[in-house]
């Protein structure tokens, strides 16, 4: 005669945990990160080529600028030069400058805006 004893629920391959369809996938996130990464790269890449200019004084003085930070060229209208005052003209060249950094920022921006799953870079966290 075979006696069964209970020994509690029941144990073996159908009792190990199910995994759930959304359950987290560190595997997927990394390829993610990854490919983010990539995308990052390239983009800073193509900023770097690109040429802006920022400019002041409606154009009298203009800053040429590329978007890895590289200053290339200053351009000063001589009718912006009034040696009597030399301050306006510093506080002409120093506009120039935010506005050039101030494009650099939009250009980053807009080329980084894309990257990501949900379209930015901080879409890989929700």
């Amino acid at each position: 005669m075979l006696h069964v004893v209970s020994t509690g629920p029941r144990s073996g391959p159908a009792s190990y945990p199910r995994p759930v369809a959304d359950q987290f996938d560190l595997n997927q996130l990394m390829a993610q990160a990854q490919a983010m990464q990539e995308q990052l790269l390239a983009a800073q890449a193509e900023a770097a080529e690109q040429v802006v200019v920022g400019q002041s004084g409606g154009g009298v003085v203009r800053v040429e600028v590329t978007g890895g930070m590289e200053f290339r060229s200053v351009t000063i209208d001589p009718g912006a030069v009034d040696p009597d005052d030399v301050e306006m003209l510093q506080d002409l060249v120093l506009a120039a400058l935010h506005d050039a950094m101030a494009k650099v920022g939009e250009l980053r921006q807009g080329l980084t805006s894309g990257i990501g799953p949900q379209g930015g870079l901080d879409g890989l966290l929700g």
